[in-house]
């Protein structure tokens, strides 16, 4: 039997610890025997999940002979200890396969198991994992990434994505199907993470001399605005256009006007209901074709998924 050790760090998110334990214990193999067993493990004998304190049955000595060891998220941002650090880099020299959660991917980033390969957490979390880990190849776009022995996943509902997929892995799609259909899961979730993400304008300090620009991009987002429309109405050239603007926002204003339709486009769909093609000329673009790449793109999806997910 395939045995699972979940490790519960302090402040260990009572979601992300469930996941994994809940998912796995049920798996049923075609006979009905069990297809996993699970360790809770910890450094200590009591970790604080905030809202309780949790009894781990197992110490660090339960990653030992663990076929999956699974870091769960946590709610603090504390440094690893040399004895986690030194029994999960212990594992992983083993051949032992390690997952994480949700942020749980910064205490495992902070093994150096991570260094040079890509990885994903939460994409709130993901530029802070980047800057923290800059050897981490950050992507905040996917549900979960499989570098074969090491494996991340995105927030919360991911971890049940990640789940399934490693038990695909070890026992066939019949076998994970089934498990999927006990969490009223499907097996595979259309799109990643892109969808989630709230792309909010590009922030431009208060006071800039772009606010008025930005704000006339706002307000004029249907129509089939050039660089040169931009440039004129700005009373620049294009050139001295592009390197203030991005030395403002980070960005170029074509970029911007991308991002700041596709975030109208969500709105559109969230909110209302207008047909695609409809909500393609509200937000400036030439062709219903052209929005759906735009659109799919930037959030990972089509926009008539968009809206079945959050419509």
């Amino acid at each position: 039997m395939h045995t699972v050790a979940v490790l519960a760090l302090d402040q260990v998110i009572p979601f992300d610890l469930s996941t994994p334990i809940e998912v796995f214990i049920r798996t049923r193999l075609p006979d009905g025997r069990p297809g996993y067993r699970i360790r809770v493990c910890a450094e200590h004998p009591e970790i604080d999940a905030g809202a309780f304190t949790l009894r781990a049955p197992w110490g660090l000595d339960g990653l030992r002979d663990a076929d999956t060891v699974i870091v769960p998220g946590t709610a603090a941002a504390d440094p690893v200890s040399p004895a986690v650090r030194e029994a999960l880099r212990t594992a992983a020299g083993n051949g032992t396969r390690i997952a994480s959660i949700c942020s749980g991917t910064f205490p495992l980033a902070a093994t150096g198991l991570l260094d040079g390969l890509r990885a994903t957490t939460h994409w709130i979390a993901a530029e802070a994992l980047a800057r923290a880990h800059p050897e981490v190849d950050v992507d905040p776009d996917v549900l979960y990434v499989d570098n074969g022995r090491i494996l991340t996943s995105a927030g919360a509902a991911a971890g049940l994505d990640l789940c399934l997929h490693m038990i695909r892995r070890d026992y066939g799609s019949a076998v994970a199907a089934h498990a999927a259909r006990l969490s009223v899961m499907p097996l595979e979730r259309e799109g990643g993470q892109a969808q989630f993400i709230v792309h909010d304008y590009p922030p431009v300090p208060r006071g800039s001399a772009f606010e008025p620009l930005l704000t006339w991009l706002r307000e004029n987002l249907a129509r089939d605005l050039s660089l040169a429309d931009i440039a004129a109405h700005a009373g620049m050239s294009t050139r001295t256009l592009i390197r203030r603007f991005r030395e403002q926002t980070g960005s170029t204003p074509m970029q911007w006007l991308h991002r700041a339709r596709v975030r109208q486009a969500q709105h559109l769909l969230e909110t209302t209901e207008h047909s695609v093609e409809r909500i393609a000329a509200q937000v400036g673009f030439g062709s219903p074709t052209a929005f759906r790449d735009r659109f799919k793109r930037t959030t990972g999806v089509s926009p008539h998924a968009y809206r079945r997910t959050f419509g």
